[in-house]
């Protein structure tokens, strides 16, 4: 690269950044001195300025001392394999000090192939590659294993020889692991091993003691150490949550809506609240039969500044992660259960949507500002509807609580009108809720009710976060959108492959709406397979995500949409609330030592928009995955009492090895293996999903109901095993044949894929 010519003073961080990335070579403080021919003095603040630079998230440092573009990977760089997928070998940075997810780079191997393992640590140069980069490997560091979360269990071998296995946590591993080194661990512990070997060889060497998996409210931590989610704060980060705790509310720039009978309407188990709603007649004459309302939401910015220890802490994160036993929070508890949490009787700082609302139920009109709040009430939805319905405040409930709940629903009666014309994807999915005890024990598993008052809070989060999207994009400002795209043809061909079995038609030339789904749906209104319809069509949709690019919000008829309601637990409604500080110019005074002032969007907002929205669309689907997983766990720990009984199930999957169950009103998913189906030989049907026998007397399929007995619970795994009543398949549930379909393949008595390879000891 050509040298400038000589100039006094210090190079711009443009300037910089421009050189580290046109660099073929690590670059250092030595060469950037050496390349701007920097001398004496500069050379002293050019090392203060890298720092800054750094603080500020727009270089990184690399093992070596070299600096990279923030976010981006170094020159050259130790990687560890994570994958190796056919001939394609997959690794991550073994150090990565973003707040986003480390990138997963392909190997280019040369020379021999397969030479690699997973866990192996690689020295190699990197080269970007379209949007993505490449990785040469220089050289090989240290062979190394998958990691594997799992449970210590003790056995016998040969020669009453006591053996330790490694029984891990995932549902679908199907063999427990010999462990060669136990650690300081013991059996009935939870841990973190590494596998090593190939094959009937493969042995676990205990890297990490996480603790007891059955000690009550610790079911979370299998998935929190199984999906490497962060739960533990660091000195820094809690050091400046508690500076940030002590800022003054002040009325300063703030409008005072504190004389307001402002509600908050939460689960009965909520842990933290950062919205409220309330709403009156509008009196405008101009809005006839209207109303005004405000949604007030936690002001979240005005604690969390861009760029510093918290904002990054809380970028990484991602989300807030809910288990039964225990929340992951985003921020710490100082923030997120203290001072952000809206409290009733107690000064709060918010920001508040203004909403007009048209007598046919539509916002005509919004702004936004930011304000003090006095909650009237903190009422869980069970209680807010028992007092609307009976007309009854509660005792203890402040007088003006009542009208207020009144008001609310008044205003949503009509934003509901306004939704149903819209036509949203109705899609009434159960959910499960776990309750537990005052000791962490299991009290209860049932399905949460879905009240009128869940759907009220939901129409009004819903129009704030449309006006959210609508006035950024007014004030051609930056917009993290919540983006839902419409299904690709390729699941809706699917899904009419389906549908086929049912005789019933989809056509795939209509224009595709949420309409479309919902006439579906209430042509199986009343139906027992109206579960299994609901679920084939949520499997055709694609998944949600964040992004700068507007496409449009399919699920909920939106053509603009973003989250602005939950910035305690999300960080996408959190840069939306910097984007309104910004655009609505609504900075507020607000000083603390070793702060940043500013509380709109920081320089990492602003230059990495769709980078963050990758990365906290990925952390959303761990959050997911490890609550989903936490909920069956505590299921397969309710069932486990009750192995050896018949149970009500539902088929939920069919599969050439067998099918998969739900115990109805519970959840959970269990297998009955096709092996245990009786004498006969049956085909799979891959377009209809069923197994049917070969003489057409017995046919299993999604959605199908029928009694089983429950043979295994595993706690640790959430995997559950079921047979039919009778072992010997004598008694199975007939049904009238289904009508072959493409796909239809013989499954013999084992069933046992062809891919699985045996590691250790079957389960």
């Amino acid at each position: 690269m050509k040298k400038p010519k000589s100039q006094p003073g210090l190079p711009s961080r443009d300037q910089i950044l421009r050189f580290i990335e046109d660099s073929s070579s690590a670059v250092g403080k030595r060469e950037i001195a050496k390349h701007f021919a920097l001398r004496g003095a500069d050379k002293i603040a050019l090392k203060a300025l890298l720092r800054d630079m750094t603080d500020e998230g727009l270089v990184d440092m690399a093992p070596g001392r070299a600096f990279h573009k923030h976010g981006g990977l170094p020159r050259v760089t130790v990687f560890r394999v994570a994958a190796v997928e056919g001939d394609a070998v997959w690794a991550v940075p073994e150090r990565w000090e973003a707040s986003t997810p480390p990138p997963r780079v392909r190997v280019m191997e040369k020379g021999r192939r397969n030479a690699l393992g997973v866990g192996d640590r690689i020295l190699a140069r990197t080269e970007e590659r379209g949007s993505g980069h490449v990785a040469y490997p220089m050289k090989r560091l240290q062979a190394g294993g998958e990691m594997v979360v799992g449970v210590l269990v003790a056995d016998t071998g040969p020669g009453g020889k006591p053996i330790t296995w490694l029984r891990p946590a995932d549902k679908r591993a199907r063999f427990d692991f010999a462990v060669s080194d136990i650690g300081d661990a013991g059996v009935g512990d939870l841990v973190r091993a590494e596998l090593s070997g190939r094959g009937p060889a493969t042995r676990a060497k205990v890297i990490e003691r996480i603790g007891d998996p059955f000690a009550p409210r610790s079911l979370s931590m299998i998935a929190i150490a199984k999906h490497e989610i962060p739960h533990v704060f660091g000195e820094e980060t809690l050091a400046e949550a508690e500076r940030a705790a002590t800022l003054p509310l002040t009325q300063d720039g703030r409008e005072d809506l504190r004389d307001l009978p402002i509600l908050a309407i939460d689960p009965v188990d909520a842990r933290d609240h950062d919205d409220a709603v309330w709403a009156v007649p509008d009196e405008d004459a101009k809005n006839k039969g209207g109303w005004r309302a405000i949604v007030a939401i936690a002001d979240v910015s005005f604690y969390v500044r861009p760029d510093g220890a918290l904002d990054r802490e809380a970028r990484r994160r991602g989300n807030s992660v809910y288990f039964p036993d225990r929340v992951v929070p985003m921020l710490p508890e100082t923030l997120s259960a203290g001072v952000c949490s809206l409290k009733a009787g107690e000064d709060r700082a918010v920001m508040a949507c203004h909403l007009t609302i048209d007598r046919h139920g539509k916002v005509a009109a919004w702004r936004f500002t930011r304000a003090l709040v006095r909650l009237r009430a903190n009422i869980a939805y069970e209680r807010a509807q028992a007092a609307y319905d009976a007309g009854q405040a509660d005792e203890g409930w402040d007088a003006g609580v009542l009208p207020a709940l009144r008001n609310l629903w008044g205003c949503w009666d009509l934003l509901a009108k306004a939704r149903a014309a819209r036509a949203p994807l109705d899609l009434d999915l159960p959910e499960r809720q776990v309750i537990l005890d005052d000791k962490g024990g299991i009290a209860e598993i049932r399905v949460r009710e879905r009240l009128d008052a869940h759907r009220l809070i939901e129409d009004y989060m819903i129009a704030a976060n449309v006006a959210a999207a609508k006035a950024l994009e007014a004030k051609k400002s930056p917009v993290m959108y919540r983006i839902h795209e419409p299904p690709s043809r390729e699941k809706l061909v699917s899904l009419k492959d389906y549908l086929d079995t049912f005789d019933q038609s989809f056509a795939l030339g209509q224009v595709i709406t949420p309409a479309v789904f919902n006439r579906l749906i209430d042509g199986f209104s009343g139906d027992d397979r109206l579960p299994e319809i609901m679920e084939a069509i949520l499997r055709s949709q694609t998944q949600a995500y964040y992004g700068p690019a507007n496409a449009g919000h399919f699920g909920l008829a939106l053509g603009s949409y973003a989250h602005f309601t939950s910035p305690i637990r999300r960080y996408a409604d959190l840069i939306v609330h910097r984007a309104l500080v910004d655009s609505y110019r609504l900075e507020v005074p607000g000083k603390a030592k070793n702060l940043p002032e500013r509380t709109g969007l920081g320089e990492a907002d602003r230059k990495g928009l769709s980078r963050i929205g990758e990365a906290i669309s990925a952390l959303e689907r761990r959050a997911m995955e490890a609550e989903r997983e936490t909920v069956d766990r505590y299921v397969a720990a309710w069932l486990a009492t009750k192995v050896g009984e018949i149970v009500p199930a539902r088929i939920t999957g069919v599969q050439p090895f067998g099918f998969f169950a739900t115990v109805d009103g519970l959840g959970g998913d269990g297998l009955v293996p096709v092996s245990t189906l009786g004498r006969e030989r049956f085909f799979y049907d891959e377009a209809a999903r069923t197994l049917d026998s070969e003489h057409g007397r017995v046919s299993y399929s999604v959605g199908q109901r029928l009694d089983l007995r429950l043979m295994e619970a595993n706690p640790i795994s959430g995997a559950l095993r079921f047979e039919l009543p009778e072992a010997d398949g004598s008694e199975p549930v007939k049904r009238p044949p289904r009508r072959d379909g493409k796909g239809r393949h013989p499954v013999g008595r084992r069933g046992r894929p062809a891919n699985i390879r045996h590691q250790g000891r079957r389960r």
